[in-house]
């Protein structure tokens, strides 16, 4: 699906004006969201290019998943890539199952040291233990959905999914 049809989609579902109305911008702007932005000013296309283009290219430009994780936690999720596929199946499952490792023994230290400094969490310790642990569940559900799919069986003919 386009940016612009999924905009189109999400409005439709709670009407252009107040769309507009919410993020203060005019109800046409919205409808052009709704509408293909060309590249060619001559071609037919008439939309205006649209937040999810823009948060794209804001990714595109700086290949920080961070970014992409951030906007997932505003909408009470994670975000988890997909794994690269081009190694060698059992170093990366190696390496894979390390680093879930790593990221559950780092998020326990971070718990162990909130408390053991002073017996309570304070804001600074929660925000740690947050990061901790939305790694550690990046890392386990990438690794997951790569065992679901596959990735990781060796067997002839076996793996074809990935």
């Amino acid at each position: 699906m386009k940016s612009f049809e999924m905009i189109a989609r999400a409005v439709e579902n709670v009407g252009v004006k107040k769309v507009a109305g919410d993020m203060k911008v005019s109800t046409s702007l919205v409808y052009k969201w709704c509408e293909e932005a060309g590249d060619d000013p001559d071609a037919a296309a008439s939309g205006a290019v649209n937040p999810l283009d823009r948060v794209l290219a804001l990714w595109r430009c700086t290949q920080d998943s961070d970014l992409l994780d951030w906007l997932c936690q505003r909408a009470d999720g994670t975000f988890v890539p997909n794994l690269l596929r081009d190694r060698d199946i059992d170093a990366e499952y190696v390496e894979r199952t390390q680093k879930l490792i790593q990221n559950f023994s780092r998020l326990l230290d971070v718990l162990s040291r909130s408390m053991l400094d002073d017996g309570r969490v304070d804001h600074q310790e929660a925000e740690d233990i947050r990061r901790q642990w939305q790694q550690l569940k990046q890392c386990g559900e990438s690794f997951v959905a790569a065992c679901e799919r596959g990735v990781f069986d060796a067997r002839d003919g076996a793996g074809a999914a990935r």
